[in-house]
């Protein structure tokens, strides 16, 4: 009976002893920073992730990932950095700071930040059969001091101004404001704007505009002004003066022969068949035609304001529609020589 005591003693001892030698996982979580790192785009960004309760991560794996664990950004392994396994684009520009990893704390820096780097990373830690990760989120910013509003030619359709910015991230929120510093709504019927970075506008009610560009992380603005000239809104008279020289063109050449047709024919004016009614018709008739083949044409022109073709597309409604009021013209004219001609062939 002792025997069997002192045996079961022994026993009990030896195994007080192989628990404090042998080292056992134990439950742990990882804390991380709750809101997003901001990183400039070509600079450093450093996370940091805590064992709680804070205790030696030497034997640990660690294991910082994106969105695929097999596909580390770094991995620390059986005390070792293993660069094997790590995206080839991450091996020269990540570096895990292990200063405190005796007390569960280590740090990723990464270098000479991407574009591609914005977005969450996981913080990975095993032990043996126990796991447990933190997410850290990146936020890349850049925002660039250079804006410029370029002034596009101007056409039947208004004048397109554009508003220009490069090297932001992420893509800037942006907004036209008028000379009262109101901003210019979409639904404006003086303007239309597709995509807030190009504006048509089709008079110059709102003096000079202001460009505001806003990057949406960091809340820094940039903005430009430019005034507008009354004389960039000048080509609608431009039009209209042609259109009037048309008419006076047209009433030459027509109602000259209709005029000289009626004196011979000693008829009314007011009579239904007289050659000056019949010369203001074709006149009348001429004009409805051009008018109406003009606001086909620019009423086929779909192309938004943002598309690098609408310049294109608008010099080419443009050449189109003096090339159908030059045939016109003409047209008119010769139909109303042979009219006029053989009318007065036929009576004498």
């Amino acid at each position: 009976m002792e025997t069997a005591e002192l045996s079961f003693s022994r026993y009990f001892v030896v195994m007080n002893l192989l628990q404090m030698t042998i080292p056992s996982s134990e439950q742990f979580t990882v804390n991380s920073l709750e809101r997003p790192v901001l990183a400039a785009l070509g600079g450093n960004v450093e996370l940091s992730c805590q064992l709680s309760p804070p205790q030696s991560a030497e034997h640990m794996e660690i294991r910082w990932f994106r969105s695929h664990y097999t596909r580390p950004v770094y991995l620390y392994k059986e005390g070792k950095d293993l660069y094997g396994e790590t995206i080839s684009k991450y091996v020269e520009r990540t570096k895990l700071l292990k200063e405190a990893i005796g007390e569960g704390k280590v740090t990723l820096r990464i270098l000479n930040i991407s574009a591609d780097d914005d977005g969450q990373y996981h913080c990975f830690f095993k032990d043996g059969d126990v796991y447990e990760e933190a997410i850290a989120e990146v936020k890349v910013t850049a925002t660039s001091l250079e804006v410029q509003i370029l002034i596009h030619p101007p056409n039947t359709k208004g004048l397109l101004v554009e508003c220009n910015s490069e090297g932001w991230f992420p893509q800037p929120q942006m907004e036209w404001r008028d000379s009262r510093g109101e901003i210019i709504p979409p639904s404006s019927k003086s303007h239309s704007q597709d995509g807030n970075k190009f504006l048509l506008l089709r008079d110059s009610s709102h003096g000079n505009i202001t460009c505001y560009l806003r990057n949406p992380v960091t809340g820094q603005e940039e903005r430009t002004s430019i005034v507008l000239s009354d004389k960039l809104f000048s080509w609608d008279s431009v039009w209209i003066l042609i259109l009037v020289a048309i008419l006076a063109v047209l009433l030459f050449f027509v109602m000259m022969p209709s005029v000289e047709l009626q004196q011979r024919e000693q008829r009314r004016c007011c009579d239904w068949n007289s050659p000056c009614l019949i010369g203001i018709g074709i006149v009348f008739s001429s004009m409805c035609v051009i008018i109406g083949l003009t606001i086909t044409l620019h009423h086929r022109n779909r192309v938004p304001v943002s598309d690098r073709k609408f310049q294109l597309v608008s010099m080419y409604l443009e050449d189109m529609t003096v090339m159908v009021w030059v045939l016109m013209v003409f047209i008119t004219m010769l139909i109303s020589l042979v009219y006029f001609r053989l009318r007065g062939f036929f009576q004498i």
